[in-house]
């Protein structure tokens, strides 16, 4: 009888130090996979997690960089979470203490690391390059010879010496490794993407793509608004079609800084370079595009206004006003430049 009552005695000591002894680890690990960890001594880590990797390959690699704490952590943390088929490749920013469910977390949701980048409308190459560079991205060089090789464009635009005009503005999303090109290529596609139809738009009315975009960049360079990106886009329009020179400012300025002369200012005696980008000196459009014109660009040089101007001039407020004769637009001259600069005078 004893001999029962110790064997039920130590079978129930047995079971208690086994359930305590589970209690115990399950509170330790639990402990561990839920607290922040950060094992890493700078103020901020990056993990790469290439694609096809194991989530032995992945835990291994997080122990690795200091995210999670060691080995046995990460493989409970992945137990907890039932996530180990559904992480996701990518490059992952660390930059604070995290606890391990937190990072499984974390990269099943494939919160991969990025930064934005915006090329705003009518910028040149030259003028991305240094946005690309000034926002940390890489040399401005890269970017000037990524935006060299026009064979991205070649399709659509067989006379391409670059890609001017075709670098579509807006913002991306890259990672820390998207190169020049890998953006460049981007931004190609960026254009191909919202402009699908542009190539057969362009020949319905007798123009070349590259026929469309120079002249989108003309609009682009001349206003920012929107109402008025139709009746800038009849404007020139309507001297092409009588053989009228385009007298565009902007080509002129284009043309200066080709040349290294330009200094914020244009001149009378600008108007003069030698430059088929000058649009004062030789007639039709300029040879190519001089800036990266928006979609509202392209759209208003494939659909101007039924309008018949021929003239602007701003207003300097941003906005400008139309005339269809040459007598009107002296008036017009008179009064929003030559007398509004003497009033300013006064």
């Amino acid at each position: 009888m004893v001999t029962v009552r110790r064997l039920a005695l130590l079978g129930i000591f047995i079971v208690v130090f086994i359930v305590g002894g589970a209690v115990l680890i399950g509170t330790v690990l639990w402990t561990r996979i839920t607290e922040p960890y950060k094992g890493y001594a700078l103020s901020e880590q990056f993990v790469e997690i290439q694609p096809g990797s194991s989530a032995v390959d992945i835990r291994r690699g997080l122990v690795s960089a200091g995210i999670i704490r060691d080995d046995l952590t990460a493989r409970a943390a992945l137990f907890w979470t039932r996530q180990a088929s559904r992480l996701k490749a990518g490059e992952y920013h660390f930059d604070r203490p995290m606890s391990a469910v937190d990072v499984i977390g974390k990269i099943a949701r494939g919160e991969i690391y990025t930064r934005r980048l915006t090329f705003r409308e009518g910028l040149t190459i030259a003028k991305m390059a240094g946005v690309y560079a000034e926002n940390g991205f890489g040399d401005a060089a890269a970017f000037v010879r990524a935006a060299g090789d026009a064979a991205l464009i070649r399709d659509l635009d067989p006379n391409a010496r670059d890609l001017e005009g075709y670098l579509f503005p807006e913002t991306y999303t890259l990672s820390r490794t998207t190169s020049a090109s890998d953006l460049v290529a981007m931004m190609v596609a960026g254009f191909r993407r919202n402009m699908p139809d542009a190539s057969s738009r362009a020949a319905e009315q007798g123009f070349t793509v590259r026929q469309i975009v120079t002249l989108a960049s003309l609009v682009e360079k001349e206003t920012a608004r929107a109402d008025e990106r139709p009746l800038v886009a009849a404007v020139y329009r309507n001297r092409l079609k009588i053989k009228m020179g385009m007298q565009a400012d902007p080509t002129v300025v284009y043309a200066l800084q080709k040349a290294g002369r330009y200094d914020g200012n244009i001149r009378r005696a600008d108007l003069s370079i030698d430059s088929p980008y000058n649009t004062y000196r030789y007639p039709g459009l300029p040879p190519g595009p001089i800036a990266a014109p928006g979609k509202a660009a392209i759209d208003a040089a494939l659909a101007p206004a039924d309008v018949g101007f021929l003239y602007f001039v701003s207003r300097n407020d941003g906005s400008h006003v139309f005339a269809e004769t040459l007598a009107q637009h002296n008036a017009n001259v008179y009064e929003y430049q030559v007398a509004y600069f003497r009033r300013q005078r006064k």
